[in-house]
């Protein structure tokens, strides 16, 4: 039996039309393009807020200048004698004026009884007949003219967390469901506020799955209803989509993240993917869609990306297992340098396939994460309080190549088995449930990194009356903060930032070997004094932790001769850490340093972070060595290990555009013993690697502390397969294989 579309379609392509396109749509330019790329699948525009296709459906309104042509149709045709797979975009969020004046019921209304109106257009509300029949409707019909593969919808999820939905719909299913009036604001320390938003997380699931019956009732078994989604839960434009639950019930994720933003990087990238594989499993096909038109401070849709924006996007991409999926707004382009850009990484990627999917990570270190924290920790402010301590953290371990997988705070494993380490970067909302799991992990030998207010709050974002992670710690908050509200200042005459870290050198020489205080004075053997600026979460200390660094208050920076600290000790806790018994490490950091490297990106802060990490979780699997800012992740694959290392050196500057990368070199990558070991039957097996980058063998080195192989110059990126000297499988340099039915 021929595994079905969701299996095997691994390259997308996505020609957006536009209003004018039946006009200007050349079939023989896409039909070429979509060679030259070795795509196996197109998603084509069909319809929700616009008709690409002459529909019956009534007030489904035609694209502008459709006329009597079935574009859509047309294109389908074409996909098909291409041998690809069609899926049918859809945008189903709004309608025109003269769809509200027939349905006015069917459109979010705020709490006045006024309807949500952008750009001219009402916004659809989910719990209304527009979704729950207008939309399967469409579906339906599409399904029985076109046999699509399946659908894929941008803005399905509706308005968002600070509008609340009037509409009768709304206030009956409401009430209904949870015995409460609907929210007249937005009020996060309201009952019914917090119950309307987890409320609101099930009425996007309910329509998924409402959608996906009309498609298979319709179409068959794998024709799927597919959202869009974003795999930064630290967004605000997720607007209650549950990726958690959605990576559960979906054969197939469809990202919808098309490029970097200054907080984050190029190297989200691989996070997006780490994250969506690890709510859907490693065997899901995770396609995302890349602009090749400009984005960044504004956007220009119709013209093209610098070419090395959009290529370090997908390289990362890839490195975190998703699939390549270009995107270019409009049929007819006049600037045409955007659809040479990612011919030749499709081309790679289509070669090399292989070796890019149904891997399981090797890294040793998970990132928790929960989508409660983000709504009911991160409130209206949940870039300070959430995305900066995450970035914070997962900026630290890529700067370190330090490999690690988000993971979420329901699926904490309860004992180290694939993961020896759990870092929880500022998630103060946990469930009872979540914390046992947390729990669990240290007693069976698991360490932990904990910062923050870590499970200060419970799952509806309330304080918790006993911190259930006290006996871990040998720590328990006191309710008071050197709390730091305003962002930081280049005001030489604000000196509430300008605050230090002190290690504790006396810590480090009374303690046994093995110690924190005593990795952190090696670190920085130069100083017992580094820079911070943030805030510190009050604990008191029991005698079983060890501090290893408090805080130095605020002391004035300007003028410079008044610029001394006037207590330059005190005995406020900035980390501690405890070794158990049953072997787990423990750090807490107190000091929000993880939001400090989120926002300022000191080095320092990095390597504090990195070093917490590494005395929590030990050597990583594999280590890479050699200058430049590398960005690495690696796999198991059957008898063979991956390993991904994109260059990243230079190449975050914002604003402005990447041009070019600098090459580095030499670098070194080396396989722990165990890991060499496992890999080659045993200790001692000689083993071997291959670039599937340039096609060259890497030169290796054996030795007692494990397996080295070295790359003379690093360009772009480069993804090295590790196999058995002896073995059967190919070295990576195979024919390209299609996945087209």
């Amino acid at each position: 039996m021929r595994d079905p579309w969701y299996r095997t379609a691994r390259r997308w392509g996505q020609t957006n039309l536009t209003e004018i396109d039946p006009e200007h749509y050349d079939r023989s330019f896409w039909i070429e393009h979509w060679r030259r790329t070795a795509i196996d699948g197109v998603i084509v525009n069909a319809g929700g807020i616009v008709a690409y296709y002459p529909s019956d459906v009534p007030l489904h309104y035609r694209a502008e200048r459709l006329g009597s042509r079935d574009l859509f149709g047309e294109i389908v045709a074409d996909a098909r004698d291409a041998g690809l797979s069609v899926l049918a975009r859809m945008d189903c969020n709004r309608a025109l004026p003269e769809f509200y004046d027939a349905q006015p019921d069917w459109f979010v209304t705020n709490a006045d009884g006024r309807p949500v109106v952008t750009q001219g257009r009402y916004v659809a509300c989910v719990n209304s007949p527009y979704y729950h029949e207008h939309i399967p409707l469409i579906l339906s019909e599409i399904i029985s003219r076109y046999r699509p593969d399946g659908f894929t919808d941008n803005s399905w999820t509706g308005a968002g967390a600070k509008t609340v939905c009037h509409c009768p719909h709304c206030r009956d299913r409401f009430r209904e469901a949870t015995g409460l009036d609907l929210p007249l604001r937005v009020d996060w320390d309201a009952r019914d506020y917090r119950a309307w938003v987890t409320w609101s997380y099930s009425c996007r699931m309910d329509n998924w799955r409402r959608f996906n019956d009309a498609c298979r009732n319709a179409g068959g078994d794998d024709c799927l209803w597919l959202g869009m989604v974003n795999a930064n839960p630290f967004g605000s434009h997720v607007n209650f989509a549950d990726l958690r639950e959605i990576g559960r019930v979906s054969q197939i994720m469809m990202c919808d993240h098309q490029s970097r933003d200054a907080l984050n990087g190029f190297e989200q990238n691989a996070v997006n993917g780490l994250l969506l594989h690890g709510v859907s499993g490693d065997e899901t096909t995770i396609p995302e869609s890349m602009a090749h038109y400009v984005r960044g401070v504004q956007a220009f849709r119709r013209a093209s990306m610098p070419p090395e924006e959009v290529r370090t996007w997908m390289r990362c991409a890839v490195a975190g297992g998703i699939s390549p999926w270009w995107h270019h707004v409009g049929a007819s382009q006049e600037d045409q340098r955007q659809f040479e850009t990612s011919v030749d990484l499709f081309g790679w990627h289509a070669q090399h396939e292989r070796w890019l999917y149904g891997r399981r990570s090797l890294a040793e270190i998970g990132v928790a994460w929960s989508h409660q924290n983000v709504d009911f920790y991160g409130r209206d402010d949940r870039e300070t309080r959430c995305a900066l301590p995450w970035r914070g953290i997962t900026a630290a371990m890529t700067r370190a190549r330090i490999p690690f997988t988000p993971v979420h705070a329901s699926d904490i494993p309860t004992a180290p088995e694939q993961l020896r380490a759990i870092v929880l970067p500022d998630v103060a909302v946990l469930s009872d449930e979540q914390c046992d799991r947390v729990t669990a992990f240290v007693n069976a030998g698991g360490s932990i990194v904990l910062t923050g207010r870590t499970g200060t709050l419970d799952i509806d974002g309330m304080p918790r009356r006993e911190w259930p992670f006290a006996q871990l710690t040998g720590a328990r908050p006191t309710g008071n903060a050197f709390d730091i509200d305003e962002p930081p200042t280049s005001s030489w005459e604000v000196q509430t930032g300008h605050t230090y870290l002190r290690i504790d050198r006396t810590a480090a020489d009374a303690s046994h070997a093995g110690s924190f205080a005593g990795a952190l004075a090696d670190r920085f053997a130069g100083t017992a004094l580094l820079p911070f600026g943030g805030s510190v979460f009050g604990y008191s200390i029991a005698p079983e932790a060890e501090v290893a660094a408090t805080l130095v208050p605020p002391s004035p920076i300007y003028p410079p001769e008044f610029s001394w600290m006037r207590t330059p000790r005190s005995s406020i806790p900035a980390i501690v850490t405890r070794t158990l018994p049953g072997g787990g490490r423990v750090v807490l950091l107190a000091a929000d340093i993880d939001r400090q490297y989120g926002r300022l990106r000191l080095p320092d802060h990095g390597d504090l972070l990195a070093s917490a990490i590494e005395w929590a979780g030990g050597p990583p699997p594999v280590t890479i060595t050699g200058p430049g800012y590398l960005s690495c992740h690696a796999y198991w694959i059957d008898n063979a290990i991956v390993v991904h290392i994109v260059n990243l050196t230079g190449a975050n500057e914002w604003p402005g555009y990447l041009e070019q990368l600098p090459p580095v070199g030499p670098v070194t990558l080396s396989l722990r013993p165990d890991i060499a070991g496992r890999l080659g039957g045993g200790q001692g097996a000689e083993l071997s690697a291959r670039s599937l980058v340039t096609g060259r063998s890497l030169v290796t080195e054996s030795t007692p502390d494990g397996s080295n192989f070295g790359i003379d110059r690093l360009v772009e990126h480069d993804v090295v397969l590790i196999t058995e000297l002896d073995t059967t499988i190919s070295h990576g340099i195979i024919a390209a294989t299609s996945h087209r039915s």
